[in-house]
């Protein structure tokens, strides 16, 4: 198993943009030597929910300070790119960080960045699957909609691609595709679970092969006070109720757009518990407390999920600089090791 550190540039406090930035690059500064395996960053736009709106671009300031990270989108929103240029600022990184690039995928959820972009939300699914297929096929082929990609790709995609799902639907299209699955846990276990079990049964028959292991994205909140700890996972919950804002979640007309028509089944389930709730619901399916704590709830998110990865975001909501690398430190100096520790009693 790898883990590795995420970073998702949210501003709900009223804090600067810029403090926001610098923040999430002293994080990252510090990632390899607190031996993360990769760095990831995520890509949103025109909102204080998350300013990170160009992946890749971070990832090569990242690439000229560190050695050995891989360096990983989560994701790159393919209906918002010419998927030629995406593909030229993926290989530029490939090559200025000699092969460690992981290009996650996903085809984005919320309604102002799609009308923000000008793109039609409804036609999303349909985008993706052909911008991602053409992705995958550029990276062997080296061409692109009629024309060479230069630098030329350093190595083929698949093997290190992953690709973002919510929807039961996208299951198929990811196995057919030859992605992994990138999972952010925002379901009861018995859907997540059921959601692996049929993208490995598609990926099997698509692929004649086992499927990757999913890499899994987790909001750590871990300190060894208690109190404090608890104090963490409060902003674990203002980060999840900014996604339920962010998403529209609780608007059910959501389900109404093609593509998205699951959505509909989050919004009832808001009507019914209410937001508040269902914001909870979500903050508890991380793994927060002391580090024995964040120790055993990681173990089992391993154990259900079988995850071949981790990505460990450790700045969300409004936690000041000092605070959220103290959590980040947290995790790689105790949790880390002992998940390591498991993994190799187990093998």
């Amino acid at each position: 198993m790898r883990i590795g550190h995420g970073h998702f540039f949210q501003n709900l406090d009223g804090r600067s943009d810029h403090e926001v930035w610098r923040t999430e690059m002293m994080l990252a500064d510090r990632a390899e030597q607190l031996g993360f395996d990769s760095v990831w960053a995520v890509e949103h736009h025109f909102a204080d929910y998350s300013m990170s709106t160009d992946p890749l671009q971070f990832l090569t300031w990242v690439a000229a300070r560190t050695q050995r990270v891989q360096l990983g989108t989560m994701v790159s929103v393919l209906p918002w790119h010419d998927p030629v240029r995406l593909a030229e600022h993926a290989c530029v990184l490939d090559h200025l960080s000699g092969g460690r690039l992981i290009l996650g995928m996903g085809r984005g959820l919320a309604r102002q960045e799609f009308d923000g972009f000008g793109v039609e939300m409804g036609r999303s699914r349909q985008l993706f699957d052909q911008y991602a297929a053409e992705l995958l096929d550029a990276f062997e082929t080296g061409r692109l909609r009629g024309v060479d990609l230069r630098p030329a790709p350093l190595a083929p995609l698949r093997g290190r691609v992953f690709a973002s799902s919510i929807s039961p639907e996208s299951a198929e299209v990811m196995a057919r595709l030859g992605a992994g699955i990138m999972i952010f846990l925002q379901k009861p276990w018995e859907q997540t679970i059921g959601d692996l079990q049929r993208y490995g049964d598609h990926y099997r028959r698509y692929r004649g092969t086992d499927p990757p292991k999913p890499m899994v994205v987790i909001f750590n909140a871990c300190h060894e006070d208690p109190d404090v700890a608890a104090q963490l996972f409060e902003q674990v919950v203002a980060y999840y109720r900014s996604t339920i804002e962010h998403y529209g979640f609780a608007d059910e007309a959501m389900a109404e757009i093609p593509g998205y028509e699951y959505y509909g089944n989050i919004a009832r389930t808001i009507a019914k518990h209410g937001r508040e709730q269902f914001a909870h619901f979500l903050a508890e399916l991380q793994p927060w407390g002391t580090p024995e704590e964040v120790v055993e709830k990681t173990r089992e998110i391993v154990r259900r999920t079988d995850a071949g990865g981790l990505i460990v975001v450790s700045a969300f909501g409004n936690l000041a600089p000092d605070v959220a690398a103290a959590n980040q430190e947290c995790f790689a100096r105790v949790v880390m090791p002992a998940l390591y520790e498991t993994v190799s009693s187990s093998t």
